[in-house]
């Protein structure tokens, strides 16, 4: 291995193009001369699916380890060790509290605050800080972008969504401040020029036109630069930076015909379509692979992402439903209605554990990303019918560089409010909180 130590935020540069790197072995202080390997950060990350699930289908009868897999949870099967099923949480601010009906824009606006979002269809909406940005605040100092919020359903921040509920809360679960949605973003290509695009000089821009107009790598860009890194490496991290630009320009390939497909099939106006994949199945994936990028380069080290708005009712025709999902959540007990609901919950599981294979397969110190990461997935109903805010299906996924201790479904008692578990994350993350929303205390038996 080369001698020469190199930055944590070494980064390569072309015109029009910034490409971070993934966590090298030569980056140590140490490791160049003793072969140490260096300290990867700790990631959080938080999935949001919208309108409950059918809970019969989804929670293991057997407490502990080698808890048993129910039919949605299937496609974790070689994930289990990775993975703890948390039952029993609670969002009591999710909850009407003499506030009445909208139940599912509650859902999402206290998804991540635990504040009860105040009843309001017009401008003075007031929910309550997420704890992603409580995260940010201070953990985002250390990274180019202190945290990135993505969704894979439009969504918006006026109007009336749901019986008197600001769209603000159907549509965000990040909150800079009580008053304050994150802007989320939806076009994975957006996503992708945040973190590898540079627009920072007028040759930087003609760049970036140039590279869209004839559809070329931004790797194209940038390889002088990654050629004389590389000299500077040792086999393994030559090995690992190779594997990682061939992951870059995979998925900004995907990116790409996702945009041919959209102009293909948009209609014939002056507005330049979104590059949005038609197949919802793979916007997810491009949505949470850019997440993997952000978190192998260390561009933020805490994201967001909401599978679809609170209420959402989108059809899954690719999975043989085309039903509106917020339409079947109010399924009455009817049994074809929940088989098609537990259909969709696993088809999200499905993204959910491609996300997290993703993760693992990416080495990283003595782990991988996923050991160094705390991922949680989940809804802030438990069911759709009943619009319940007790029980609440949660998975939380990874090591959290050695503090959380996965692989267990874990049953904790009724009502337990599901901000202890969000006060925990931030103590693993480094994060000074007393008191998070209506917490009671850091939740036990997790690590």
């Amino acid at each position: 291995m080369s001698s020469k130590q190199i930055s944590r935020r070494t980064i390569l540069q072309g015109i029009g193009a910034t490409v971070g790197l993934p966590l090298l072995d030569v980056m140590s202080t140490t490791s160049a001369v003793a072969g140490v390997v260096p300290q990867a950060p700790k990631r959080m990350a938080f999935l949001f699916v919208p309108n409950g699930v059918n809970l019969p289908k989804w929670t293991p009868t057997r407490v502990g380890y080698n808890y048993d897999l129910p039919p949605t949870l299937q496609p974790l099967a070689q994930l289990r060790n990775d993975v703890s099923v948390l039952s029993g949480l609670t969002h009591d601010k999710g909850r009407a509290n003499s506030d009445g009906a909208g139940d599912h824009a509650r859902s999402a606006g206290v998804f991540l605050t635990a504040a009860q979002p105040k009843k309001v269809s017009g401008g003075d909406i007031r929910a309550g800080i997420s704890v992603d940005q409580v995260a940010a605040q201070q953990v985002g100092k250390a990274t180019r972008f202190p945290s990135l919020e993505l969704s894979c359903e439009k969504g918006r921040n006026s109007g009336n969504c749901d019986s008197g509920y600001s769209c603000a809360y159907s549509h965000n679960i990040s909150w800079a401040s009580p008053t304050t949605p994150m802007a989320q973003e939806v076009d994975p290509r957006l996503v992708f020029e945040r973190l590898f695009g540079s627009e920072t000089s007028q040759a930087d821009r003609e760049a970036l036109a140039e590279r869209n107009a004839l559809r070329k790598s931004l790797l194209d860009y940038v390889m002088t630069d990654a050629s004389r890194l590389r000299k500077q490496l040792g086999q393994s991290d030559r090995r690992k930076m190779d594997e990682y630009l061939t992951a870059v320009r995979e998925i900004e390939r995907r990116v790409q015909l996702a945009e041919m497909e959209a102009e293909h099939t948009s209609n014939l106006d002056f507005e330049k379509p979104d590059g949005i994949p038609s197949d919802y199945g793979a916007h997810v994936r491009l949505m949470t692979d850019m997440m993997v990028l952000a978190f192998q380069t260390d561009s933020t080290r805490i994201a967001t992402c909401m599978f679809g708005r609170a209420g959402s009712n989108r059809s899954y025709r690719e999975i043989d439903v085309p039903d509106g999902h917020h339409d079947l959540s109010h399924h009455g007990g009817n049994e074809e209605k929940l088989e098609k609901i537990a259909r969709i919950n696993r088809f999200h599981v499905q993204q959910l554990a491609y996300f997290l294979n993703r993760l693992k397969m990416i080495k990283e110190g003595e782990g991988n990303l996923l050991d160094n990461s705390m991922i949680v997935y989940g809804s802030g109903l438990s069911d759709g019918n009943r619009h319940n805010n007790e029980d609440l299906p949660v998975l939380l996924a990874g090591g959290g560089g050695g503090t959380l201790e996965p692989g267990r479904h874990i049953k904790f008692q009724r009502e337990t409010p599901m901000a202890n578990l969000l006060l925990s994350l931030l103590d693993r993350m480094g994060v000074d909180a007393e008191r998070f929303g209506d917490s009671t205390g850091k939740l036990p038996f997790l690590g």
